[in-house]
């Protein structure tokens, strides 16, 4: 099986999204379409987040191909910081982001989700997938955040590099999946 990885393009916004459900920016869609230029896929999933849906709806529907819509596979709720422009938090907490940037899963921003919840969800959900299409070129369209947890469990890397992994918008991420790897 193969599974590759689409983060959504750009929002226009400047904040932890999170679970906020923002559409796409004209440049996201941009993005996204010349990201899949030429590209092949069985089958698509994706997060039920708009600007994933979205996304995806058209892609399956030019295609010809199944859609799933997978809420397991929605951005990490950032708490507190959610939706807050990332130099206001520089302003009033500038500890808490450093913290944070340096250790995610041990510094996790106020009120946010757990990572222990948030790693469960997103690779219970990959589980899912890589069972459901076992043989099939799958599209996973996806987050940040979650390419980020996915990509960390899949290579035996240590969750604390998630900040350290690039995942810029509409960028393509093949993952190697091991079905319930911990």
């Amino acid at each position: 099986m193969s599974i590759e990885l689409l983060r959504h393009g750009d929002t226009g916004q400047r904040s932890y999204r999170g679970q906020l459900d923002d559409p796409l920016s004209v440049l996201g869609w941009q993005q996204l379409r010349s990201a899949v230029a030429g590209r092949d896929w069985d089958c698509i999933v994706s997060s039920s987040m708009r600007r994933c849906a979205e996304f995806a709806q058209e892609l399956a529907q030019q295609r010809n191909v199944s859609l799933r819509l997978e809420p397991g596979l929605m951005e990490y709720h950032f708490g507190d910081w959610q939706g807050v422009p990332i130099e206001t938090l520089a302003e009033q907490d500038p500890q808490g982001l450093e913290a944070f940037w340096a250790d995610p899963v041990g510094h996790p921003p106020p009120g946010a989700e757990t990572f222990e919840a948030f790693h469960r969800r997103t690779s219970t959900a990959i589980d899912r997938i890589a069972a459901e299409h076992a043989g099939q070129r799958v599209l996973v369209v996806t987050h940040g955040g979650v390419i980020r947890v996915l990509r960390c469990q899949a290579e035996g890397r240590s969750f604390g590099e998630m900040a350290n992994t690039e995942v810029h918008h509409a960028s393509l991420h093949r993952l190697d999946w091991r079905q319930a790897a911990g």
